[in-house]
């Protein structure tokens, strides 16, 4: 591996203070004091919650005229869909 010429290295911890200065000088970069970190909350991410492990992802393409008949009756068409194939599925078993 070829030797890196200096200005390619990673800055030294001790060489970098040079550019702390101008920072600490400005009052709006003034940085957290150990009792400030303890006051900030952590982030919270939120998302979909975490499945049962029960199902499976798949892509199915029914017909539109099933589909509409499903939406048609509110929200929640996706489970109602479910449980009609868990029933067919236990009445062709």
């Amino acid at each position: 591996m070829p030797k890196l010429k200096n200005r390619n290295h990673s800055p030294h911890p001790c060489r970098g203070r040079r550019h702390h200065g101008p920072a600490l000088a400005d009052p709006d970069a003034i940085p957290f004091t150990d009792a400030e970190w303890l006051e900030v909350k952590p982030l919270v991410r939120r998302s979909r919650p975490l499945g049962s492990g029960s199902k499976t992802q798949v892509t199915l393409r029914p017909d539109v005229e099933v589909v509409e008949k499903f939406r048609a009756s509110g929200d929640g068409w996706q489970t109602r869909i479910n449980d009609a194939l868990k029933s067919w599925v236990k009445t062709h078993a």
